[in-house]
């Protein structure tokens, strides 16, 4: 009979608490910097705007294809031992993207640290899950959330300190000292599954999700741009007839790598829409307002980030709080409704902005913003995770991340669709949607008030579909 396990004891909790802060805040600063970054290296390379912008797709390609699959992989063999691996993999190929004098050599590189990030973001949360004792694992939520908050607030301020002292090479350069110092830390600190992983990896599985969600975020994105689409109605129909096969296959198995029998579950569903219609809503927002600001308005870029900050500030206070009031038995369920809905009235109020507004204008509706995302983020994630089965956390983890790639990618597409439509008003329209989206979402959030997750880990095994 295996012992019961309730978390990490301390000190060693402490250590593991900051492994995965130090770990989960270089993933995200990097995507931030290298978005800041990115007409300084494509200048430098030689290279056109449209072509630079792989920099960013291959890192955001590469995480979609291989997340499901290493979450699987961290089930069976040991989060320690994905996370750990992914954080050598984004720590090394940080410096092969310091080194590269090309555009295709930076892309590629690209490419692999989104292979290192992948498996950072895979088991992020399985983590957090296995750290914090039961009783703490919404306030081991909400911490994650502040800390990704606060390294996304730091992201422009960050690169540009950077890029004026430095060439754009230091941007990934600084991530191999960190790297290596979270690295030995995690060494001791982290610990390993205390459940043991039923079912076994399955190559084919892995073949298959890589292809059918890979065309997939290439359809969203190219269906976003303006060009020949039969292309991309032929990716379509590939990817729906892989994604049949894919789907098929997983109802097999008794430990799909597509969690389809957690989906059984009508919290861990429930949580995992909110998430994919909220993170669609975020991204439509982040992508067009800073259009927004710079071209309408005429805002530098320095002042387009610091009015962006109020966003991720307001998280950063909200999430604790958020995070506390699960731990008083208040339903995420209806925080995630109240939060999502105070997420929705910011978009409306940024949508209504006065022709001219002042930077108070702006900032104070961007902080509404931040509140109400900040009220959803932590308790959504302690609801769909305290929803798993303790031995599926990887999975579930995996599905998380998965789903809010599908809805940061939809979303960013979105934009471009948008601006096409109403090239006057796109960043207006985009807000709009923003909110529908968002209003959406509050509402799948409010069906989960009659269903209660504990986060006791208590659940009963997920169906089997075979």
């Amino acid at each position: 009979m295996n012992t019961p396990f309730d978390g990490v004891p301390t000190p060693q909790r402490y250590w593991a608490i900051a492994t995965v802060a130090l770990t989960i805040s270089l993933s995200v600063l990097d995507g931030a910097i290298a978005n800041v970054a990115l007409p300084v290296i494509a200048r430098d390379l030689n290279a056109s705007p449209a072509s630079s912008i792989w920099v960013v797709n291959a890192y955001q390609l590469a995480i979609t294809v291989s997340l499901l699959a290493l979450a699987s992989l961290g089930d069976q063999f040991g989060y320690r031992r994905v996370y750990q691996t992914g954080l050598a993999v984004f720590s090394l190929t940080s410096l092969f993207c310091a080194l590269s004098h090309s555009l295709p050599m930076l892309t590629l590189a690209r490419a692999a640290q989104g292979f290192g990030a992948a498996g950072i973001m895979s088991v992020n949360t399985a983590l957090i899950r296995v750290i914090y004792p039961r009783k703490h694992l919404a306030r081991g939520m909400a911490l994650n959330a502040l800390i990704v908050a606060l390294s996304s607030a730091a992201g422009p301020t960050v690169a540009a300190g950077i890029l004026a002292v430095a060439p754009w090479q230091y941007l990934f350069a600084i991530n191999l000292p960190v790297g290596i110092v979270a690295f030995a830390i995690g060494i001791k600190a982290l610990p390993a599954n205390p459940v043991p992983s039923v079912g076994r990896f399955d190559v084919p599985s892995a073949i298959l999700n890589a292809l059918t969600f890979g065309a997939l975020i290439i359809c969203i994105d190219g269906f976003g741009h303006e060009g020949n689409r039969m292309p991309l109605l032929l990716l379509l129909l590939f990817a729906l007839a892989v994604g049949f096969v894919f789907v098929r296959r997983q109802m097999t198995l008794s430990a799909p790598l597509l969690p389809l029998d957690l989906l059984r579950i009508p919290v861990f569903a429930l949580s995992i829409a909110t998430s994919m219609c909220s993170f669609c809503a975020q991204m439509l927002a982040m992508v067009a307002l800073p259009f927004y600001l710079q071209e309408t308005l005429g805002r530098s870029a320095s002042i387009t980030g610091l009015l962006l900050t109020p966003w991720p500030l307001a998280i950063m206070v909200v999430a604790p709080v958020a995070g506390r009031l699960v731990e008083r038995n208040y339903s995420p369920g209806l925080l995630g409704g109240v939060g999502l809905s105070v997420f929705a009235l910011g978009l409306l109020l940024l949508a209504s902005l006065p022709a001219g507004p002042g930077n108070l204008d702006i900032a104070w509706r961007m902080g509404v913003c931040g509140i109400g995302f900040g009220f959803f983020q932590s308790p959504n994630n302690f609801a769909m995770l305290s929803a798993a089965p303790p031995n599926r956390s990887g999975g579930a983890s995996g599905m998380l991340g998965t789903a809010r790639l599908l809805g940061q990618t939809s979303g960013a597409s979105l934009v471009a669709l948008m601006f096409g439509l109403f090239p006057a008003s796109g960043t207006r329209y985009s807000l709009l949607l923003a909110a529908v989206f968002a209003l959406g979402a509050a509402g799948v959030s409010c069906l989960r008030l009659g269903r209660r997750a504990s986060g006791s880990g208590d659940v009963h095994p997920a169906p089997d579909l075979r």
